[in-house]
């Protein structure tokens, strides 16, 4: 068989209407929610913005040509391309550039985290109230409205100061603050799915609670929560860089973006690489996971294509 012949053949298994399993129902899926996704350009600009990123993060001791953390106090507020320094350097003569690139890493640790514990813990509250409804569905919705009610920074400078400074403190304090928005979207989807004759047949098999909101519910409420989460993202990455900035982040020394902003903020004027360079960053990577977000809202929402 010819590699074209191939080619053909694998697409229109992929593509088939009528699929021979449930596994080739899912792949099948997935690539059409694939060229779905790739049709659209700007997401598609948004994919590969956060590509890079991770590249980045990962082969940082290759690609930054300074270490990001050693002082060179002779080279300090060095201009933009000169003397070696390809984005010039700060007050205590460290590379920006190299500090750009290993501050990556702190982005992508505090994205990654809070992506794994905020909607896990929406998701946890929203279905348990949405299902079992009564007085636990009302206390746990004026829960979420307290926190809902408060600006998130404000909230996550409350937390922080409560826990103490530390990038682990940040973190579990953005994550305090940023999972009300996934309880009341998951309760939204559980409400609409509670009285289906779908869970009404579960029920009647015997199924607890507890096993048709984690079996039958969560899955079903995935797609949205994921939308949500890549459009967070960029909040999560602009809170994280505001406690930076105010120095409840990282550790000073670490090259974390929100930090270098408050470095260069007295040196503005003048030396306006310092801070201008890393909210660069920040606004490439927010822009990245908004275009991100979108087209995987276009692809995953059934609500969006029904439009």
């Amino acid at each position: 068989m010819s590699t074209v012949a191939k080619k053909t053949s694998w697409r229109d298994w992929l593509l088939t209407e009528t699929p021979t399993s449930r596994g080739h129902a899912r792949i099948a899926s997935i690539y059409q929610a694939w060229l779905e996704f790739r049709s659209n350009p700007l997401a598609m600009c948004g994919l590969i913005i956060l590509l890079t990123l991770v590249f980045i993060a990962i082969f940082a001791p290759f690609i930054a040509p300074h270490d990001p953390l050693v002082e060179k106090l002779s080279a300090h507020l060095t201009p933009p391309g000169k003397n070696g320094y390809l984005l010039g350097t700060d007050s205590h003569g460290r590379d920006i550039f190299s500090r750009l690139i290993y501050g990556s890493r702190i982005t992508l640790y505090i994205v990654a985290l809070v992506a794994l514990i905020a909607p896990v813990v929406g998701l946890f509250v929203g279905t348990v109230a949405g299902y079992l409804g009564g007085w636990i569905d009302i206390v746990l919705m004026r829960l979420t409205d307290i926190f809902l009610a408060f600006p998130r920074l404000v909230l996550a400078l409350a937390f922080v100061a409560a826990f103490g400074a530390g990038m682990e403190n940040a973190i579990l304090a953005i994550s305090l603050t940023a999972w009300p928005p996934y309880a009341r979207i998951a309760r939204a989807e559980t409400l609409t799915m509670r009285q289906s004759d779908y869970i009404h047949a579960i029920k009647l098999q015997g199924a607890g609670p507890l096993r048709i909101i984690v079996k039958h519910i969560w899955p079903l409420c995935l797609s949205s929560l994921v939308v949500r989460v890549t459009l967070d993202m960029a909040g999560i990455i602009l809170t994280a860089a505001g406690l930076g900035f105010l120095g409840l982040g990282a550790e000073p020394q670490l090259p974390e973006w929100g930090a270098m902003i408050a470095d260069g903020k007295n040196f503005i004027h003048d030396q306006w690489w310092m801070a201008t360079i890393p909210g660069l960053a920040i606004f490439i990577v927010s822009l990245g996971f908004n275009l991100l977000g979108d087209g995987l809202r276009d692809v995953l929402d059934p609500k969006e294509n029904d439009l």
